[in-house]
């Protein structure tokens, strides 16, 4: 981890690396604060924002436009065909409406866990470090507390206890949430308590900006990176959390997820029936969702971590004198003594 405050190290190699085409007075507009603080478009963001925005559309718009996952029909384990497109059940149900709202479902319990993990995560590690004292050492207590206790045979054990008929989908994101958010907690600590002594945050304080303000506006922008690490990272291990969940029958009695359809496949007996259809695309979508919230938080580190913050300036530098040394080429081709890009463009 790593201080995010847009430094003149950072920003001044940044000033002017895209010049435009419209002339030399845009050359030397300075690229804002927030940009800095955003991972560079590559290959692979691109890549898993492309898989998570098809996931997305599966879950949000296929339920619309599928028919209902629950009708029984007299054409059991089905291949897929024209008229179901990733074949039918064992009593014949069609299994791309039931992945469609299978998808919805896993979204709706990733999401949650992951904004309830990041609130807690952030209220018990920013505020009690920001705080110090006796409300610092009781937070940090209670998160060390949450991070030695083994997650997954608590959750096992929470859900066990409580009774199907009231396990939802809410009482399921809740448990993954209070077994998720201790380990962010005390990252966020840690970078609090070296943010809160620097000068400008100390001139806030003397100002008497409230301290809620001062988390806000000081404090808080130099940890969005980090959040939004930890955010996808607790969607991700929200999803597969519930996924296992429900995989040995301890998942949501009252919705469809990605889980449950591999439960009921399971018992269906699809594998050992080799009806691959029915327990393949759940799996699929899991994986490939995953795949890309990880490609997204890998791109992510590059902002947080300083080894590959450097190596991405580095990149830039590197790709900006590659395009000098295009353009003083085709100048030396044409005759001309070399230009810069833009002036390169003016002068076509």
């Amino acid at each position: 981890m790593t201080n995010l405050t847009v430094t003149t190290e950072i920003s001044e190699p940044l000033v002017a690396e895209q010049p435009a085409a419209n002339g030399p007075a845009a050359r030397g507009k300075p690229r804002s604060g927030l940009r800095l603080l955003l991972p560079t478009m590559t290959p692979w963001l691109a890549t898993g924002l492309t898989l998570i925005l098809l996931v997305v559309l599966l879950g949000t718009v296929g339920p619309l436009v599928v028919g209902d996952p629950s009708q029984i029909r007299d054409i059991g384990l089905a291949p897929p065909s024209s008229e179901f497109w990733l074949g039918t059940t064992q009593t014949g149900q069609d299994v791309f409406a039931q992945l469609a709202y299978a998808t919805r479902g896993s979204l709706e319990i990733g999401l949650i866990v992951g904004i309830v993990a990041t609130a807690l995560s952030a209220f018990f590690g920013i505020y009690g470090a920001y705080l110090g004292g006796i409300a610092d050492e009781v937070f940090s207590l209670l998160s060390n507390v949450f991070l030695v206790i083994p997650g997954l045979p608590l959750i096992v054990v929470i859900s066990g206890f409580v009774p199907r008929e009231s396990r939802g989908l809410w009482t399921i994101a809740v448990v993954l949430a209070l077994t998720s958010w201790a380990a962010a907690a005390r990252v966020l600590r840690a970078q609090t308590l070296s943010v809160r002594n620097r000068d400008y945050v100390a001139a806030a304080k003397v100002a008497g900006e409230k301290p809620w303000r001062v988390i806000v506006v000081e404090i808080l922008p130099n940890l969005l990176p980090v959040l939004a690490s930890q955010f996808v990272f607790a969607v991700i291990a929200a999803i597969l959390g519930e996924a296992g969940l429900s995989f040995i029958g301890l998942g949501a009695s009252n919705s469809s997820t990605l889980g449950t359809m591999l439960f009921y496949a399971q018992n269906g007996f699809a594998l050992s029936l080799g009806a691959w259809w029915w327990f393949v695309p759940p799996g699929l979508v899991i994986a490939l969702f995953g795949m890309g919230l990880s490609l997204v938080n890998f791109s992510i580190d590059e902002v947080i971590n300083p080894k590959l913050k450097n190596l991405r300036l580095h990149r830039r530098r590197a790709e900006r004198a590659a395009r000098l040394e295009r353009a003083a080429a085709r100048s030396a081709r044409r005759g001309t003594e070399p230009t810069t890009p833009s002036e390169e463009a003016t002068h076509r």
